[in-house]
């Protein structure tokens, strides 16, 4: 089960990258940022074939995504129904967006279902093969903001957020086969995660492969050789183990 960063940009498309978008497989997303049905079709994965979204929070280039996601399967006749576990207060956000983009549109009558089911922390939940665990990190969205991992039969996958340094971080990757982690800026900043405090703790991660994702424009610029960095379209096969 091969892994896709359909989307490794941050919320202004720095680099000219998609917004937060992490495939697991074909029928599992991480995140949905506003621009994840162009980057999804750019990797050739189908938005019909999704099953679950994970949204580790509030802000739209991790779940703005999800109106656009839903009228498609409306328009191009999707059945399957729409799994999307994220924080408390999903339902309400994605209720507002959809309106406030597509008036009516959340009220409409389609041939599949969207359930919503929210994060408590460290509760652990078994969906559609999936086990979803989120961690409750520090980032202001206006509701609470998680560190996800999801486990397949295959692999562990865990992906930060975006979040300043908290060791809630050290439990979300231990043990996982690939750790996402935002490196949005070089020095400290709040709420997101920057290089220098993500180097002092490097050595305390017991995650197999470490990737930097959503990265400022500054972050971009810098030598970063002592990392590996994502972008668009970077796939992961699973490794042996």
């Amino acid at each position: 089960m091969d892994v896709t960063v359909a989307g490794s940009g941050d919320a202004f498309g720095s680099g000219g990258r998609f917004q937060t978008c992490i495939a697991i497989g074909t029928q599992t997303l991480v995140d949905c940022g506003a621009t994840s049905l162009t980057a999804l079709r750019q990797q050739s994965l189908d938005p019909n074939e999704i099953r679950t979204i994970v949204i580790t929070h509030l802000h739209g280039d991790h779940f703005g995504g999800l109106p656009f996601l839903i009228l498609d399967g409306q328009f191009r006749r999707r059945t399957e129904d729409l799994t999307i576990v994220g924080p408390p207060g999903t339902q309400a956000r994605l209720t507002t967006a959809m309106e406030t983009l597509y008036p009516g549109s959340s009220q409409v009558r389609r041939r599949f279902a969207v359930h919503i089911h929210e994060h408590a922390d460290r509760r652990t939940r078994q969906i559609e093969g999936l086990r979803i665990t989120p961690y409750e990190v520090r980032h202001a969205s206006g509701a609470p903001a998680y560190a996800v991992r999801v486990q397949t039969p295959e692999r562990t996958v865990t992906y930060s957020g975006d979040t300043e340094w908290t060791d809630a971080l050290l439990d979300a990757a231990d043990g996982a086969d690939l750790f996402l982690c935002e490196g949005y800026s070089l020095t400290p900043i709040r709420w997101h995660l920057d290089l220098d405090t993500l180097a002092k703790h490097r050595n305390a991660l017991t995650c197999r492969e470490l990737i930097l994702t959503h990265l400022s424009p500054t972050a971009l610029q810098a030598d970063l050789s002592d990392w590996r960095v994502a972008y668009d379209g970077l796939r992961l096969p699973r490794q042996a183990r």
